[in-house]
């Protein structure tokens, strides 16, 4: 008996201990921001429950979790946002590597690669062409028209319908290809720097890696 009374008692205390250490193990500091300072306590007042914080374990002192702030709608949807931006982004960044591998592997030399830029530049050159032609014919037929309407109001006579039409139908037409010719002039500018782009970037990734 003694001895079922010794090995009762033993198991007992081991019991004792192990739910002791369990509840040191489970007992927790916390640490956060108040004020511009940081706060450590063994419990998380009310005011600290949204805060970002680390726990620590009471014990050891080792971090156990790192709790974010959180968020109102407002301040989650601005971060979704920023974070589908910069999803965008990075594509857009993986698509300009993707495009600038097939370009070094599309030209075997920069003659090749300034030979395919230089067929775009004729295009557009040739585009110009055209919209300046047509932009010189729209404005000599607008200032004819424009000439008709005046000769008529100075003898006194009133501008029909028709011709007053055909000059907003001119003007119209005028401001459109001024249009077109002005932004064919910025795809030619930017045209020399996105062949110079081009070429660097071409010996840069045609250029043997180092070791």
């Amino acid at each position: 008996m003694k001895m079922h009374g010794l090995l009762a008692a033993t198991a007992l205390c081991a019991l004792f201990a192990t739910a002791s250490a369990q509840d040191e193990a489970e007992k927790k500091l916390y640490c956060w921001n108040e004020g511009g300072r940081k706060v450590c306590g063994d419990a998380l007042p009310a005011n600290a429950v949204d805060a970002a914080r680390t726990e620590l374990s009471a014990r050891s002192g080792r971090p156990l979790a790192r709790m974010g702030e959180q968020l109102t709608p407002e301040e989650r949807a601005a971060a979704d946002e920023a974070e589908r931006q910069a999803a965008i982004a990075a594509n857009a960044e993986a698509a300009r590597q993707r495009r600038e591998r097939a370009m070094a592997e599309s030209y075997e030399t920069e003659e090749d690669l300034r030979a395919a830029f230089g067929d775009r530049i004729v295009l557009v050159d040739e585009g110009l062409k055209t919209s300046r032609l047509g932009v010189a014919n729209l404005r000599q037929s607008l200032v004819s028209l424009l000439r008709q309407a005046n000769d008529l109001e100075l003898r006194g006579e009133p501008v029909h319908k028709a011709l007053a039409d055909n000059i907003q139908s001119q003007h119209r037409d005028l401001l459109r290809q001024q249009a077109i010719m002005r932004q064919q002039l910025e795809e030619r500018a930017s045209l020399d720097a996105d062949l110079e782009y081009a070429v660097e970037r071409y010996h840069a990734l045609k250029a043997p890696t180092r070791r």
